[in-house]
This record gives structure tokens, sequence and C-alpha cells, in this order.
């Protein structure tokens, strides 16, 4: 395989990959009972990966990055040894998500420490055991292999002052991938507020998915994106969501239909609504 990959792998590709020894599968479902939903079945070969211990490093004040900050890049660099991961390894990523949630943010922080062979599942589990990909209930134990040297997050970020001022500014656009109940205001289950950051759009995460879970074709992405980027540079679009998981599933996606990948505000709006900044609402609607 080439040392360039797409963002998505199909779950036939997977199956042609086979039991290559530089291949290394990922469960990064996440949620209360994904260790325990693992344990009962995964891909065979998968070994599991946990969002809030391993992908992100959760302060006691959530106003401070929000609920998922991104780890260092010391911690990540020995999660990554651990897993027994070397930069000539091809990762496929997946979760019980059709792919849209952690699998998403891994593959963000894969990337940006430009890792070249990453991928994620389309479809997640959900699609693999539609095409009888094989599971079952061993827990797989990863060989922890040599210091994965990591120099620094090279995709782009945004802070949350770099956020209120573009909310201020019409060159910038900010994009919440959240359910528009959330955007609207109208719900919020997780954060303490409900609304969303002023003169952000929302374009829900699952609008990048069809159906049946997969994601649209790169052609209807870039016909979506096109007509909402308005020839924006990508240096001035920033994508979130509530705390920087789900907002990379979007820019999976950008990534799929060939744009530049936009920043990620990772504090999201965990961290703005914590931090007496403005808010809007649409409650109407």
């Amino acid at each position: 395989m080439i040392n360039t990959v797409t963002p998505l792998i199909q779950v036939y590709e997977l199956k042609e990959l086979g039991n290559s020894d530089n291949l290394v599968i990922l469960d990064v479902s996440n949620g209360k009972d994904a260790k325990s939903n693992y344990n009962k079945k995964h891909l065979d070969g998968a070994i599991f990966v946990d969002l809030n211990s391993q992908l992100a490093e959760i302060k006691e004040d959530l106003s401070i990055g929000g609920r998922h900050p991104l780890p260092s890049i010391e911690k990540f660099s020995k999660l990554l040894s651990s897993l027994g991961i070397t930069p000539e390894k091809h990762i496929v990523l997946y979760d019980d998500k059709n792919g849209s949630n952690a699998a998403a943010r891994m593959w963000w922080m894969l990337k940006s420490i430009g890792h070249k062979k990453v991928q994620v599942l389309n479809g997640g589990l959900q699609e693999a055991e539609q095409h009888n990909y094989p599971t079952n209930s061993k827990e797989e134990f990863s060989i922890p292999t040599k210091e994965y040297k990591i120099e620094n997050w090279k995709l782009p970020l945004a802070t949350i002052d770099e956020v209120e001022k573009a909310s201020n500014n019409q060159d910038y656009l900010i994009i919440d991938v959240r359910e528009a109940t959330r955007y609207n205001g109208r719900f919020e289950p997780i954060d303490l507020i409900s609304g969303h950051i002023p003169n952000a759009i929302n374009i829900p995460f699952s609008t990048n998915l069809d159906e049946n879970g997969l994601f649209l074709s790169p052609e209807l992405l870039k016909e979506k994106y096109n007509n909402v980027f308005e020839k924006k540079n990508s240096n001035k679009i920033i994508v979130h969501c509530g705390s920087g998981v789900t907002a990379c599933h979007t820019l999976l996606a950008m990534d799929y239909a060939g744009f530049e990948i936009p920043k990620l505000y990772v504090g999201s709006w965990s961290e703005w609504s914590r931090n007496n900044k403005s808010i809007a609402t649409n409650q109407s609607i």
C-alpha cells in the first residue's frame, strides 16, 4: 500500500489486508459500557483504547480545556509505544458509532503528528458485522515498542481566545457540529448551559453520513462543504462540537472530500459555556 492513504477504509479493504504484521486495529468505542462491550465482542485482533484516560487529559476544572482536552505530546507518545505503534505501522480505527466518535478523534491525533497510514473503518463495528468480518471476545494485548518520537500537533488548533475573536469577525466561519436541538439551545444533555457560540453555523456531523451510517461520497461531501465555505481559507474556518471529539468526524469528512483540514477548537462548547462567554440561542426553532 502507498504511504499516503485515504482517511477511510472499507470493510472489504480491511479483509484484504488479512493478518499483516504491519497492521494495528484499534477499537476506540467510548461510553460507560465501552470496555465491557469490547470484552463481549470486537473485531479480530483489535486492541481497546479508552477516550477518557488515553486520548484526553481531563482536568478537574472543565472550564480549562473542556471535557476532553488533548493529552500532552509526551503522554500520547507513550500511548503509541505501549500499543506497539511505530511510524511505519498501518493503523485502522473503528468504534461502535459508525466511526463517528472517538475513532475520528484518534484519527485526527495520529494525522496531526504526521502518521501516514491511518484510516477509520467506514461504518464502524456495525458495518463490519454486516459483512461478516470476524469478531471474538478475547482481549487483545499489544507488545510495547520503542519510543514514538513526536514534536508537536501539526494540524491547526484554535484557542478559546481565537474563537471569541472569530465570533465577532465575519471573515471567519465557525462550524458547530452538534445536533440542532443542542445548537438551538432547546436541549443540553451534557453541559451546564445550552445554546451556541455567536455567529457559529450548525452542520451536524450526522449529515456527513447516509441512511446506512456510511460516509457520503467525496463528491457529495465536496459539494456540501463548498457551498458553506464560500472560498474561505481553511485557516479562517474553525470546527467544534461539545468536547472536541465529534468535531473530528467532520474534519475527517472534509479531508475525505479533498479539503485542507480546518482548525479544531478542542475545548468546544464544554469549555466555552463554562467561561462566561456570550451565548446565542434559537429556541423558537
